[in-house]
């Protein structure tokens, strides 16, 4: 198993709650009427062929953060999650509070977030911002074209992790800055020390601690949930929070096959437990 069981059972209640609170934010906003806050648009997709524009800003984003790396743009990378984190916040919350509450409360949170990080706030704001994120493109997804977008975020997932990498690169990056967009859970703090030589008669004792993390990055958070949340907006809720359970059971599996240390691409495995939550679901209730 990758991490213990009690940390993997956090992580997955995590992305479960970030599920079923994405699903009723989600639901809010299905309405063709009800408008996102603060005059913000939906995207103008159509829905058989949207999965390539929204793969195509995947890909654009995903260069746009290796080169930030590169560079060593913390400053940058710092500003561009700070105002996504304000802009998913502020829709997630309107869903369930006037819209310039919820617009205060999405500031104070990604600021704390951002400049001042702390364990709880990290975890509980990642619980809102894909429900945020959601409510933007599931009215422009339909099931064909949400199954084709799973299939090439899966396929580039295992690009980027076994062939390239980059995703590693990314990953590492996020977790060193304190600014990681995803569940996040160290845990295990362990002490080093280690003697180093100064000359060949003296010698002193260096201390080191190494911090186990859990984490599963905010994509294998949101693209089921963008999945589950067009199975909503055809089939009710019920429907949809069993595709979201039994993804979350897909995870679980993953986690428990996976060795320590070592870099799993996600999503294929959770794509195949949003088929599998699918085909269920229609067993049951269709």
């Amino acid at each position: 198993m990758k991490h213990d069981l009690g940390i993997t059972l956090v992580l997955l209640a995590l992305f479960l709650s970030a599920h079923l609170v994405g699903l009723l934010i989600v639901r809010h906003y299905l309405p063709e009427e009800q408008q996102l806050p603060l005059n913000i648009q939906k995207p103008q997709l159509e829905e058989q062929t949207s999965y390539l524009p929204i793969f195509l800003a995947i890909l654009l984003a995903s260069l746009l953060a290796l080169l930030l790396i590169k560079f060593q743009a913390l400053g940058l990378w710092k500003l561009w999650f700070f105002l996504s984190v304000i802009f998913t916040l502020t829709i997630a919350f309107a869903s369930f509070l006037p819209q310039l509450l919820a617009l205060g409360f999405a500031l104070i949170l990604a600021f704390f977030k951002i400049i001042k990080p702390n364990l709880i706030i990290h975890n509980f704001t990642e619980i809102f911002i894909y429900g945020g994120l959601a409510a933007l493109f599931v009215p422009v997804l339909n099931l064909f074209s949400v199954i084709l977008l799973l299939a090439l975020i899966s396929l580039y997932d295992m690009i980027a992790v076994w062939k390239t990498k980059h995703m590693i690169s990314l990953a590492k990056f996020q977790s060193q800055s304190k600014i990681f967009a995803g569940l996040y859970l160290p845990y295990e703090k362990k002490k080093y020390i280690t003697p180093l030589k100064i000359t060949p008669t003296t010698t002193y004792k260096e201390t080191r601690y190494i911090e186990k993390q859990a984490i599963l990055g905010g994509g294998d958070i949101g693209f089921p949930l963008l999945f589950s949340g067009v199975i909503l907006k055809y089939y009710g809720l019920i429907p949809a929070i069993t595709v979201s359970v039994v993804t979350t059971f897909s995870l679980f599996v993953l986690f428990t096959l996976a060795e320590k240390q070592k870099f799993y691409p996600a999503m294929p495995f959770l794509t195949a437990g949003c088929l599998l939550g699918y085909g269920i679901t229609y067993l049951l209730y269709l």
